[in-house]
């Protein structure tokens, strides 16, 4: 038996590298099944890379399905400290269920550190192709090119504020956030004040709130909208290699 610690400093005792594992977190799902495929025997209905995954559903990251994972008898459960609750991570432990928790990651490098460890710690594997190439792409930050105010939900209205992996995300590629320095993380101004904030572009991703066309850049007729995947802008993991090429190209359209 060997005891590895998490992200937040808790115990995750193994026996050896998890072969059976259930994901709570679609990003974290992407990344075991593409760096060590077979192992994943469950992850959440959110899951839907890659594409042809074929394992067991066991509802939202929010509100996972506890009594459906519990029966999968994982031997590791991956979860984040943001996109899972306190709750359902210390059930599973009660139940003798090994849980990796990673932390909210403020940072791209923050993030693939993170990934690095769990990958090659927690199951014991040489570091991935595309998580090397990952770390070059985005080692570097580019000048600032354009400023943005970047909703992630509306009903209320939710913004990108202070550290979060989304705003170094497009940091990186030259856009700085009109709500960096907001002293949340996911401020909830008002449609007006957003509209009336130092930016000139508005990037509208596609989950968690779907923006689309039709719904999102009519709120701001002073700002060009960018509509991006979401998945580009939240994911951490193999997704990032994409991401980088899929979101520069995108402000390139600006230009």
């Amino acid at each position: 038996m060997r005891t590895l610690v998490d992200d937040l400093g808790e115990p995750v005792p193994l026996s050896g590298p998890p072969v059976r594992v259930v994901s709570l977190v679609p990003s974290l799902t992407e990344a075991v099944a593409v760096s060590a495929p077979g192992r994943l025997v469950g992850a959440t209905d959110y899951c839907t890379h890659p594409s042809d995954l074929d394992v067991p559903r066991v509802g939202g990251s929010k509100y996972p399905k506890i009594d459906r994972v519990l029966d999968l008898a994982p031997d590791l459960v991956l979860a984040n400290s943001e996109e899972n609750r306190p709750e359902d991570v210390e059930r599973l432990r009660a139940n003798g269920i090994p849980v990796f928790v990673m932390a909210a990651a403020a940072s791209v490098p923050a993030a693939l550190g993170s990934l690095r460890r769990l990958l090659t710690q927690v199951y014991a594997l040489d570091e991935p192709e595309w998580l090397v190439t990952a770390e070059e792409l985005w080692r570097t930050t580019a000048p600032i090119s354009f400023h943005a105010v970047i909703p992630v939900w509306r009903k209320p209205w939710i913004v990108l504020g202070r550290d979060t992996f989304a705003g170094d995300v497009l940091r990186r590629v030259g856009v700085a956030n009109a709500y960096a320095d907001a002293d949340d993380r996911y401020p909830r101004p008002p449609l007006a004040e957003l509209q009336a904030a130092a930016a000139d572009i508005v990037v509208l991703p596609d989950e968690p709130y779907e923006f689309t066309a039709d719904d999102g850049p009519g709120f701001f007729p002073d700002l060009r909208p960018v509509l991006v995947s979401g998945r580009y802008l939240t994911w951490y993991g193999p997704s990032l290699v994409e991401a980088h090429a899929a979101l520069t190209a995108a402000l390139e359209d600006l230009s």
